[in-house]
């Protein structure tokens, strides 16, 4: 699995020594729950059944959404968008860098 960017390794299935692999794991796993407790919230969580923390050959946590139904992902990027935007509507400056950080992570 490789995106664009080659930001995404394929995923460790043989473990070589040396590599964090539980590190980058537990990272993915924390971000795992935390996105699915928000989607227990919006009562998503059905929506999302192969949500779940992996790690890459270098060691870099994964989060896996799993295959997903076209209207779930749409609504997701319903949700993600109205996010931003009311995060582009405050005004204090940690806001707006946080908008800017996020923003930066979209296609080039």
């Amino acid at each position: 699995m490789t995106d664009r960017r080659g930001v995404v390794a394929k995923r460790a299935e043989d473990l070589a020594p040396g590599v964090p692999y539980v590190r980058g794991w537990a990272r993915a796993r924390r971000s795992a729950g935390t996105l699915a407790d928000q989607l227990v919230l919006l009562g998503l969580d059905s929506d999302f059944p192969g949500l779940v923390a992996d790690v890459n050959v270098f060691g870099d946590g994964l989060v896996q959404l799993g295959a997903v139904r076209p209207e779930a992902a749409e609504l997701l990027a319903k949700l993600i968008t109205a996010g931003l935007d009311a995060e582009m509507l405050s005004t204090p400056a940690v806001d707006r860098d946080l908008a800017g950080q996020v923003q930066g992570l979209g296609p080039n």
